[in-house]
């Protein structure tokens, strides 16, 4: 199996970000969803990705975000992908990536079988599809609840373009998980945080090992 790529998710602050790149993530995702714990600032995303090396790709995460969001947050982190968590369309998509000429990338909230279909729809649209556990209905979060989905459910799953894991990833069960999917990329929020929202050195460390010797 060819080595996944590693995108850890949820980077609020430089000393994260240092630690992720200094580990050997190949991307950084920066949450952009005011209901996060997680949450950047526009404003503030300058400052965070000042020091980013450019081996690592920066990723913007939004969810059901206004044009107004994207305009500032853009060129505030000098993202290169932006991944959508919410109830975006095919045609919302369409004319974000019309406009921006960046990567997309769609998460899709996986519980069953037949969720894995909703994938199809974004063919042509979305650049990459990042399977996410599907979050208890209560919760607000998109995502970084620490909830796996069943990977069993990707093991003989035929997929039709670039795509990637998510969901209760840790160094303990990424192993497992990349032996069940074939992930070509896996990511990583909540299972490497000592608090949510708290980056952890040796948890992103001990992460990115685990991937890379599975």
């Amino acid at each position: 199996m060819a080595e996944s790529a590693i995108k850890i998710c949820g980077i609020s602050s430089p000393v994260a970000l240092a630690a992720a790149a200094e580990a050997g993530a190949t991307h950084i995702g920066i949450v952009f969803s005011e209901d996060s714990p997680r949450f950047v600032r526009p404003r503030d995303a300058r400052a965070l990705v000042k020091d980013a090396p450019p081996g690592v790709t920066r990723v913007g995460v939004f969810v059901n975000a206004e044009e107004s969001l994207l305009e500032r947050a853009i060129p505030g982190a000098r993202l290169q992908i932006l991944q959508f968590h919410g109830d975006e369309t095919v045609e919302e998509l369409k004319k974000i990536k019309a406009r921006h000429k960046l990567t997309i990338w769609k998460a899709i909230a996986v519980s069953t079988a037949s969720d894995l279909e909703k994938a199809k729809r974004f063919k042509g649209v979305a650049d990459g599809i990042l399977f996410d556990a599907r979050t208890p209905k209560a919760s607000r979060l998109p995502g970084g609840t620490v909830k796996t989905l069943d990977w069993k459910l990707l093991e003989k799953y035929t997929h039709r373009q670039p795509w990637g894991l998510s969901g209760g990833l840790t160094a303990d069960n990424v192993t497992r998980a990349l032996e069940m999917t074939g992930a070509p990329l896996v990511d990583v929020s909540s299972g490497v945080e000592s608090a949510p929202g708290i980056k952890d050195a040796t948890r992103i460390k001990a992460f990115v090992e685990a991937v890379r010797a599975a």
